[in-house]
């Protein structure tokens, strides 16, 4: 396994980090993309590295993803301006998530592999489905895997009211690109407009514990996939399992798609990252 530093252009110019993991031989015809979830990184999602050595050992290569938020923040640079620029969770916007993707899809293409699967962990899954929802290439994607999809409205329950009014009068008064005067969910600095986006849109707000809530970008996929969860995530209000069915239950292609169940962890998968990987490396192999 040999692994590379990626630096993937997207339209707007910013250029994303990523990582390749290519198997020795150099000869796959397969890749996994996956997109990083919030703080998603290396550091923080170390079964990463498990998936990227697993399926190189099995002939496929992994595209570690990183979008925008993998860290708080991140120097980069911009094809643009030909400015350094720094980009993070911390002035992520939600309408960033086709560019994006569209920037790592670009890449595997010029590699030329035949047969690419979308992956998105935590909020990277929400990106997967709102891409997905919107663009129905199947050459471009063969398949999806969502890993542990993330429920903001879970996430958004600590956020106080006055946070909220806060976060809309600094949106609506010209001051969405100031930084809060608060951690927004207790743990990420960010500007307004960011946390207007988390708030107050709908953009990556769609997957729900309730099967009666808004599902439809997951009924505008025509792809096929797997989705998987831990079952000790506890992003799903005690429930993985029963999320991750509510979730394809709403799919066109949800009798053709895979659900898989990692017994006792969470929604990273602490010690069953081998596992994880094994599992998805015997997904793909079917594939």
């Amino acid at each position: 396994m040999s692994a590379y530093k990626l630096d993937v252009p997207t339209k707007r110019g910013s250029v994303l980090n990523g990582v390749l993991f290519r198997s020795d031989d150099g000869k796959s015809d397969t890749a996994l993309i996956a997109i990083t979830g919030i703080h998603g990184n290396f550091y923080s999602n170390p079964f990463y590295y498990n998936i990227g050595s697993t399926l190189n050992n099995g002939g496929i290569d992994f595209i570690y993803a990183q979008t925008n938020d993998a860290f708080n923040r991140i120097e980069t640079f911009n094809t643009k301006t030909g400015k350094a620029e720094i980009i993070g969770s911390y002035n992520e916007y939600f309408s960033y998530t086709d560019d994006d993707i569209d920037a790592y899809l670009d890449f595997a293409e010029s590699q030329g592999y035949l047969n690419v699967i979308l992956a998105g962990h935590s909020l990277g899954a929400n990106k997967v489905i709102y891409y997905l929802s919107r663009h129905h290439d199947k050459k471009r994607v063969s398949h999806f895997l969502l890993l542990s999809p993330a429920n903001l409205e879970w996430l958004m329950k600590g956020v106080t009211v006055q946070e909220k009014n806060i976060v809309r009068s600094m949106h609506d008064n010209g001051k969405g690109k100031d930084m809060l005067p608060f951690a927004f969910m207790g743990w990420v600095p960010c500007i307004a407009d960011t946390a207007y986006d988390w708030l107050f849109t709908d953009t990556l707000n769609n997957v729900h514990v309730e099967a009666d809530k808004d599902f439809s970008q997951v009924a505008e996929i025509t792809h096929t996939g797997a989705l998987l969860i831990g079952t000790y995530d506890n992003f799903t209000y005690g429930d993985p399992s029963g999320f991750l069915s509510n979730i394809n239950s709403h799919m066109p292609t949800a009798s053709e798609n895979k659900l898989i169940f990692i017994e006792k962890t969470g929604h990273t998968y602490q010690r069953k990252e081998q596992e994880t990987a094994e599992r998805i490396l015997g997904l793909l192999k079917k594939w």
